[in-house]
């Protein structure tokens, strides 16, 4: 797995949990006890024929209107499982890693996420999630924080 690789490259503190297969961000909450707004759900997108990887709450959903206007891109639409595929092989599509840089990808962190003490993300596959600090997230991510989300009912 190339995110573990990353992290203990960087020497940084994290856990790792094992867990029953999960498919969703929230379902790695509820498996984790913890609240969707600490599961880091990556969502890959293209704008305009770019990929981004957007990292926001499992609770929340994309405003695409804000974050087309944000990157000043006429279109944005989901990168679809073929694309996920290619972008990220060492993966299971739908358990991708919020690491933007692994896979020559830009990183969109929604802001709402920013102030967090720390995330869980899944680590590759749907059995298994990491849990590390945020600041140590956004110092080995570098993501560009943006708004782009909001909270589904």
């Amino acid at each position: 797995m190339k995110v573990v690789e990353l992290l203990d490259s960087a020497g940084i503190h994290y856990e790792m949990s094992q867990h029953r297969p999960t498919f969703t961000a929230q379902q790695v909450a509820a498996e984790e006890h913890v609240s969707g707004r600490y599961v880091a759900k990556p969502v890959v997108i293209k704008a305009d024929d770019e990929f981004y990887l957007c990292v926001l709450a499992a609770c929340c959903k994309i405003d695409f209107d804000a974050l087309k206007q944000t990157l000043g891109v006429e279109r944005i639409e989901l990168a679809d499982e073929d694309e996920l595929g290619r972008l990220f092989k060492d993966c299971a599509v739908g358990a991708e890693p919020p690491f933007g840089q692994l896979y020559g990808l830009p990183t969109l962190l929604d802001k709402g996420l920013e102030e967090d003490e720390f995330i869980i993300f899944q680590a590759g596959n749907h059995e298994s999630a990491i849990r590390m600090d945020m600041e140590d997230f956004k110092n080995l991510a570098r993501p560009r924080v943006l708004k782009f989300s909001y909270h589904m009912q």
